[in-house]
C-alpha cells in the first residue's frame, strides 16, 4: 500500500488568526494564555483538516508563532547572552530574538534574518559559539505530538536536522576567529537524542528530520558528519525519514544511502531528473522512498498523470510498500485553502490548488496507486485529467506583440549610455545632493487610515476621486515630514500601494489576484503573491501619477519607486509552462517603459528594487551562470534606457552577496542600498574585496524591529562603515522600507539618522 504524506502546513490560520493574535499580544491587548490558545486552535484545525482529506502521514511540531528555526534555537538554549537575564518570560525572549525589544528598560536588537534557501520565507539565523550551552529547555515537538494525539490525530513529528541547523547558523561575535558552527555537532547530538527518545517513548512511530542542506554543494563536504550523527541518533529515535527538498541530491545520494535511516524524501517537482539515480542507490537497502510529487512552492494543480508515472517507476524498482507520495516540501509556502477565494472565475479556480487542496491531491494519488476502487477517487482522477487539458489549452495561447518585442531585444538595450564615472559627475550637478546624502528605501507607514480608505474604495463606499484626494494628502504628509526632518532625496511614501509586487501586477496584463491567499514571509508579516498566468505587458503608466504629484509639492528631488523584474517574478507564483527567463524579460520591458515615462515626467532618480535577485539563485553552483546572466540582463534592460542625468537606484536585503558579487557589479546601478544592520561587517568587507566603484547605502538601522536606534548608535555604525566604504560613494538610509513600522518610531529613527549624517559631514 502506498501512503500519502504532507511535510508541513501553513501556520497562519485560514483567516490569519495567528497574525492577529501575535500582534495583539505584542500590543498588550492579549494575554500569553490567550495567544497560546489561539495557536492551539489553528493547529487543531490544520490537523483535523488533513485527516479529513485522507492524508496518512500528518505533520506536527513544525508550527511556529514566528519562525521554526527560532523555535529550535529557543528550545535548545541557543540563546545569545544579550537576551538572558532581562527578567523576560521565555515567550518574550523568543519574540525579542525575532524582532528585538525596546520596552520596560530592555533595549535589545533582533537576531539576523536570512532567506530560507531560494524562497521568500525568512528564518532567524542561529548565533553560535564555543560557549553555546545546548540543552533541551522544552520539547516543543513532543508537546505538539501529544496535543494532536489528544484530539484523535496521530501525526509524524517534524524536526530540523542537527547538521542543517548548525550549517544554517553563524559564528557569534564572541566566537574565536576560525570557529565553525558545525564543530558543535558532538555538543548538540545529546540534546537531539533526548528529544527523539522522548518522542519514541510517547509512541511516535516515525519522525521527519529535515536536512535541506543535502541539496547544496556543501552537503558533499559533510558525509563524515552525517555518518556520525545518524549513527548516534538512529538507535534511540523513532524511524527516521530523512527529508530533503528544493533541489537534487546529486552525488550526496551515495553516502545518504549508507545512513541508518528508514526513509528518504526527495523533491521531484524541483528536481525530477534525480529519481533514477536515487532509486538505483537505495534499491539494495531497506530505505523507503518518499516522492515529492505535489508542489509545496507553487499553486498550480498537480498533474496526476505525471505524479503517478513517477510513483509507478519507484514501485517497479522497490515495491509499493517502500513508496510514499508526498508534497515536495512543506506547504508553508502556499496559501491555506482555495475555498476562501470568492472572486476567481470558474476557469481560474480550476487551475489552482492551495494547501488543503494539495493535501487532497496527495491522498488521491496514493489511493490510485494503492488500487482504490472508490468511485470518488476515480472521479477525482478523471476531473484532474480534464482540468489539466483545459489549462494546457489556455497556456498554448500567447500575446504575439509581447513575444515579438522580446525577440527584438538587442545587446545595446542592456547598457547605459556612459560609464558610471561620467554619470556620477552629471548626476551630482543635476541633483545637487550633499555629502552623505540621506534617503529612505521607499515606503512609509501604512496606517489604519490608509488601509481603511483602500478597503472602502474596494467596497465602493468612496469614489475614485475621493480616494485620490485622500492619497494626495497622505503623500503631502510624507513629503512635508521628510523636508522637516532634513532628508535629502525624497520618496512619495507609497500610500497607494497594497504590496510592492501586487500593486504592479494589478496594473499589468497576465496576472490573476486573490482575496485571501496569504503566505508567511517572516514573523507576522504575510504577503499575498499575485499569480502569473499569461504573457505580461503594461497597458498604461503605473506610478507616474503619484511620483509626479509628490515632486510637484517639493523642491527637493523625488525618487520614483519600482519593483524589479526578478523580484516581481520571484515574489509571484510564476507560470510553470514557460521559462522564468521569458517571464522576467516580459516584466523588464514593461518596467523599461515605466522608467522612461518617469524620466519624461521629471523624476531624476528612479529606484528599481531587486531584493529577490540573490534569493532566486539556483541552489547548485553549476546552475548559477545561466540564471545570473538573464537575471542581471533583465534588470539592466529595465533601467538602461535613461539619460546620464537620471540616477538609478536598487535595493537588496537579507542576502549573502559574496558568491555573486561580480554580478552585483554588472547591474551597474548608480546607487545600491543593502541590508547591513544585522549582518555584521562581512558584507561590507565583500564590497571592499571586490573594489565596488558605484555608490552604496549600507542600511544603518533595522526596520524589521520596532526599536528606535539612537543617534550615537548610528554614528558608531557610520564610523565602522567609513573604514571600508569611501565617503564620496556613501548614502545613508535604513535597511528596508518603513511600511510595517509605526509613525512614532519612524519619526524618531529618521531624525536620528539625519543627525548622524550631519555628524558625518562635519567630522568625516
Amino acid at each position: 500500500m502506498v501512503l500519502s504524506s504532507v511535510l508541513g502546513f501553513p501556520r497562519i490560520g485560514a483567516n490569519r488568526e495567528v497574525k492577529k493574535a501575535v500582534e495583539a499580544y505584542w500590543a498588550g491587548k492579549l494575554s500569553a494564555e490567550d495567544l497560546i490558545k489561539a495557536a492551539a486552535d489553528v493547529k487543531k484545525s490544520s490537523w483535523t483538516s488533513l485527516k479529513e482529506r485522507g492524508v496518512d502521514l500528518i505533520p506536527s511540531g513544525e508550527f511556529s508563532l514566528y519562525d521554526h528555526v527560532l523555535d529550535h534555537s529557543a528550545a535548545f538554549n541557543a540563546i545569545p547572552k544579550r537576551y538572558q537575564g532581562l527578567g523576560l518570560s521565555a515567550l518574550d525572549v523568543f519574540f525579542a530574538m525575532g524582532r528585538g525589544r525596546q520596552a520596560d528598560g530592555v533595549d535589545v536588537p533582533a537576531c539576523e534574518m536570512k532567506k530560507w534557501f531560494d524562497s521568500n520565507y525568512h528564518f532567524v539565523v542561529p548565533e553560535l559559539s564555543e560557549e553555546t550551552d545546548f540543552k533541551l529547555l522544552y520539547n516543543k515537538v513532543l508537546a505538539e505530538y501529544k496535543e494532536a494525539k489528544e484530539i484523535g490525530v496521530v501525526t509524524r513529528p517534524v524536526v530540523l536536522g542537527p547538521i542543517s541547523y548548525l550549517v544554517l547558523g553563524k559564528a557569534a561575535k564572541e566566537a574565536s576567529p576560525n570557529f565553525q558552527p558545525i564543530s558543535l555537532l558532538p555538543k548538540i547530538l545529546p540534546v537531539y537524542k533526548q528529544l527523539l527518545s522522548e518522542l519514541k517513548a510517547a509512541g511516535a512511530e516515525s519522525v521527519q528530520i529535515d536536512e535541506p542542506i543535502l541539496v547544496l554543494d556543501k552537503g558533499a563536504e559533510l558525509d563524515k558528519q552525517y555518518a556520525y550523527a545518524y549513527a548516534e541518533l538512529a538507535p534511540v529515535s523513532p524511524k527516521i525519514i530523512l527529508t530533503t527538498y528544493f533541489n537534487r541530491l546529486d552525488s550526496n545520494i551515495n553516502f545518504i544511502a549508507k545512513l541508518p535511516v528508514a526513509g528518504l524524501h526527495i523533491d521531484l517537482v524541483r528536481a525530477p531528473q534525480q529519481l533514477g539515480e536515487v532509486l538505483a542507490a537505495i534499491k539494495s537497502t531497506p530505505i523507503v522512498i518518499s516522492l515529492g510529487v505535489v508542489s509545496g512552492r507553487n499553486i498550480w494543480k498537480a498533474d496526476f498523470a505525471v505524479a503517478i508515472k513517477f510513483a509507478q517507476t519507484a514501485i517497479a524498482a522497490l515495491g509499493a510498500d517502500r513508496v510514499i507520495v508526498a508534497t515536495s516540501s512543506s506547504l508553508l509556502h502556499t496559501p491555506v485553502t482555495l475555498a476562501s477565494e470568492k472572486k476567481l472565475t470558474q476557469q481560474q479556480r480550476d487551475w489552482f490548488s492551495f494547501a488543503l487542496e494539495k493535501a487532497a491531491e496527495v491522498a488521491t494519488i496514493a489511493a490510485v496507486l494503492s488500487g482504490s476502487q472508490d468511485p470518488k477517487v476515480s472521479a477525482a482522477l478523471e476531473a484532474n485529467k480534464v482540468s489539466i487539458a483545459k489549462r494546457r489549452e489556455f497556456e498554448s495561447t500567447s500575446d504575439d506583440a509581447v513575444r515579438k518585442r522580446v525577440a527584438a531585444i538587442t545587446p545595446d538595450m542592456y547598457d547605459r549610455k556612459s560609464p558610471f564615472a561620467v554619470r556620477k559627475e552629471v548626476q551630482a550637478k543635476h541633483l545637487n545632493l550633499p555629502r552623505f546624502p540621506t534617503t529612505t528605501i521607499g515606503s512609509f507607514p501604512q496606517t489604519k487610515e490608509i488601509r481603511t480608505a483602500r478597503a472602502k474604495l474596494g467596497k465602493g463606499e468612496i469614489s475614485e476621486a475621493e480616494y485620490d484626494e485622500f492619497i494626495k494628502k497622505e503623500i503631502e504628509l510624507v513629503v512635508k515630514f521628510q523636508e522637516k526632518v532634513g532628508l535629502d532625496l525624497l520618496v512619495h511614501g507609497e500610500p497607494e500601494r497594497n504590496d510592492m509586487v501586487q500593486y504592479f501586477g494589478e496594473q499589468l496584463t497576465g496576472f490573476v489576484f486573490t482575496q485571501n491567499a496569504w503566505v508567511q514571509s517572516y514573523g507576522s508579516r504575510y504577503v499575498r503573491p499575485p499569480i502569473i498566468v499569461s504573457d505580461v505587458s503594461r497597458p498604461t503608466p503605473m506610478t507616474v501619477k503619484w511620483s509626479s504629484y509628490a515632486q510637484s509639492v517639493s523642491s527637493k528631488p523625488m525618487k520614483g519607486m519600482l519593483s524589479g523584474p526578478v523580484t516581481i517574478l520571484n515574489w509571484s507564483f510564476p507560470r510553470d509552462d514557460v521559462p522564468r527567463k521569458l517571464q522576467s524579460q516580459q516584466l523588464a520591458l514593461a518596467l523599461r517603459d515605466e522608467v522612461l515615462d518617469l524620466e519624461k515626467a521629471g523624476i531624476s532618480a528612479i529606484q528599481v528594487d531587486e531584493p529577490a535577485i540573490r534569493e532566486g539563485l539556483p541552489l547548485r553552483r553549476s546552475d548559477w551562470d545561466e540564471y545570473l546572466q538573464w537575471a542581471v540582463d533583465t534588470f539592466k534592460l529595465s533601467t538602461a534606457g535613461v539619460t546620464d542625468a537620471t540616477q538609478t537606484h536598487s535595493h537588496f536585503c537579507y542576502s549573502d552577496f559574496g558568491d555573486i558579487f561580480p554580478s552585483i557589479q554588472r547591474l551597474d546601478a548608480d546607487v545600491i542600498s543593502i541590508e547591513f544592520s544585522k549582518s555584521d561587517m562581512k558584507l561590507l568587507h565583500t564590497f571592499k574585496q571586490y573594489g565596488y566603484s558605484n555608490q552604496i547605502g549600507p542600511g544603518v538601522y533595522d526596520i524589521h524591529s520596532p526599536r528606535i536606534p539612537s543617534e550615537a548608535e548610528i554614528i558608531e555604525r557610520l564610523k565602522t562603515t567609513l573604514a571600508i566604504i569611501p565617503d564620496h560613494l556613501m548614502f545613508i538610509n535604513p535597511d528596508c522600507g518603513l511600511k510595517t513600522r509605526g509613525w512614532k518610531e519612524t519619526e524618531a529613527s529618521l531624525a536620528n539618522l539625519v543627525a548622524a549624517a550631519r555628524w558625518a559631514r562635519a567630522n568625516a
